[in-house]
């Protein structure tokens, strides 16, 4: 993506608002279960970026909430904020979410370029940004952090599959929504074949029109 282009009004507009997204997702204070990770609707905001904006506005509406909360503004889980988040078990959750993000939506913009966006598609696309990226990174830390066997972990994260399940769900049919609303906010289909044109040696297969439902 040029910068020009990454850098346009529009885009810093976006970004902005998903990030306030991901801060206004911590409003509800959640709920903490015995190994002290929380169930919050982050995860939910974080794929809503990825799966609307694609991988790089969607990742970087992700690290500038990052980067605002380690500053201090109280926009982490439990109204927290500032550089202690980051020395907990539960650090990893905060890095999987750039990583989640852009997964997410990678996959939603090959799908995009292929023609095949539908909201099958792009639940599918939450899925693996959750359920496999997220918490391979998250839960791969909280058991290095806390010296736990795979087993232990397993037993740690399993009360909190349904609701992943259920965001996964939630996220990727908004998604979907946004795109039928706003065909275009990942570009003409024209761009983002140039774009991806210009960043994959392999060939991009032709295009029909805009997102389909599943």
């Amino acid at each position: 993506m040029p910068v020009r282009h990454a850098l346009s009004t529009t885009n810093i507009a976006l970004v902005s608002v998903f990030a306030g997204l991901l801060a206004a997702s911590t409003l509800w204070p959640g709920a903490e279960l015995l190994s002290g990770v929380p169930i919050t609707l982050q995860t939910l905001a974080v794929l809503l970026a990825g799966a609307s904006l694609g991988p790089w506005r969607g990742a970087a509406a992700v690290v500038l909430y990052l980067v605002v909360g380690t500053a201090g503004a109280p926009i982490f889980s439990g109204r927290s904020g500032g550089f202690s988040a980051w020395t907990g078990p539960t650090a990893g959750f905060l890095g999987g979410f750039v990583v989640a993000a852009f997964v997410t939506g990678w996959l939603v913009r090959r799908m995009r370029v292929r023609g095949q966006l539908t909201t099958t598609g792009i639940v599918g696309a939450c899925a693996v940004g959750s359920l496999v990226v997220l918490n391979l990174i998250g839960w791969g830390f909280f058991s290095m952090r806390l010296h736990t066997s795979i087993a232990d972990t397993a037993a740690f994260a399993s009360p909190f599959l349904a609701g992943d399940i259920i965001k996964v769900f939630i996220a990727g049919t908004a998604a979907a929504a946004v795109h039928r609303a706003y065909p275009t906010l990942l570009g003409s289909v024209r761009s983002t074949l140039a774009e991806t044109a210009s960043t994959t040696p392999a060939t991009v297969p032709a295009v029909a029109g805009s997102t389909n439902d599943a």
